[in-house]
């Protein structure tokens, strides 16, 4: 009787035991009712460690740190896990719960940010890239107006002053001077020369009174004086001879002096008025006569290189070319005349 109370009392401790033991197990066992809470921290919008990390921003390919917008704006863990130049991807770990979002910042416009970009946009537009392009069209023409429209004056008067450097240089490169001792050796050549007219070769001018030199109005300096204010004026013998000292038939026409220069005499013999050029022809205080001063030209301009035609005395349109020629490489005045600078020049004056 006493094993068998022993047995029973011991199956009814064991049996205690047994329902002692299994009572935990049944409180880790997980229970519909538990869920709840655990739901109700799912739906945050960020995890704690990232709320911290506005701090220190990516920076974007332009160098700049990028503008973040505020934490319950949508898209802000996307700024704070971005990799990308635009800050594009998303960050490790982030809920399934921020996809929707990211939909949303593509619908709306997005905060930009210092660069002129969109914050959090993951690609450019194809609209976008073409307002990027032309911004920087503009500000590329832009710099480069500032950059050339202020020097631009400083540029032209830059460039007049070397171009009239390179004439200077290539008037001087050019200049060509007789030697004295050829000039000599021209004029004893010449000692008694006399021209004969030649209308058939060099055609006579005509008798026009409102006549007056083509540009002479623009040459400067009391040596051209003459050659400004000429004008032909039809006399008769009497009126010269009162008026000057010395007339003379050179060349087919009459030629009175004056001070430097020999003029047609026109009107002072109807039947002898053979001149090849109408203007004032500078000879020098020795008053040799026009033909011969003429022809000494001719001859030093023909060595020179300069006259091709004939030393005829007379001043013809070719001597007039040789003339405009030798003025223009030695920086004289062209007025394809024999004129004081041009004969000082040639070392006849």
């Amino acid at each position: 009787m006493k094993k068998l109370t022993s047995l029973l009392i011991s199956c009814s401790l064991a049996l205690a035991g047994a329902a002692f033991a299994q009572q935990p197990v049944e409180q880790q066992s997980p229970s519909k009712g538990k869920r709840a809470p655990e739901k109700a921290h799912a739906p945050q919008p960020q995890p704690k460690p990232n709320a911290a990390k506005p701090e220190a921003p990516a920076p974007t390919h332009h160098g700049a740190p990028k503008e973040h917008p505020p934490a319950n704006q949508p898209g802000a863990m996307k700024e704070h896990g971005a990799t990308h130049e635009h800050g594009a991807t998303n960050q490790a770990g982030a809920e399934h719960g921020q996809k929707a979002p990211e939909k949303h910042e593509a619908a709306t416009s997005p905060k930009p940010n210092v660069s002129g970009q969109a914050a959090g946009a993951q690609t450019p537009t194809a609209r976008q890239q073409r307002v990027e392009e032309r911004r920087k069209a503009k500000g590329g023409a832009a710099a480069g107006k500032t950059s050339t429209n202020p020097a631009a004056p400083n540029a032209a008067a830059a460039g007049a002053a070397a171009g009239q450097q390179n004439v200077q240089a290539n008037a001087g490169a050019k200049a060509k001077r007789p030697a004295p001792e050829q000039v000599q050796q021209i004029k004893s050549q010449h000692a008694n020369f006399r021209a004969q007219p030649k209308p058939q070769q060099v055609p006579a001018v005509t008798y026009n009174q409102n006549y007056r030199i083509q540009g002479a109005e623009h040459w400067q300096g009391p040596q051209y004086e003459v050659f400004r204010s000429y004008h032909p004026e039809w006399h008769d013998q009497g009126w010269y001879h009162s008026h000057y000292n010395r007339v003379e038939l050179i060349g087919g026409g009459y030629y009175y002096w004056n001070n430097g220069y020999w003029y047609p005499a026109w009107g002072y013999s109807p039947s002898a008025q053979y001149y090849a050029y109408d203007g004032p022809i500078y000879v020098g205080h020795s008053a040799e006569p026009p033909d011969k001063v003429i022809a000494d030209v001719q001859g030093v301009l023909q060595q020179m290189g300069y006259y091709k035609g004939e030393v005829d005395g007379l001043l013809g349109p070719l001597t007039r070319e040789a003339l405009t020629a030798y003025q223009t490489d030695n920086g004289l005045t062209t007025t394809a005349a024999i004129d004081q600078p041009t004969l000082d020049s040639l070392g006849m004056g």
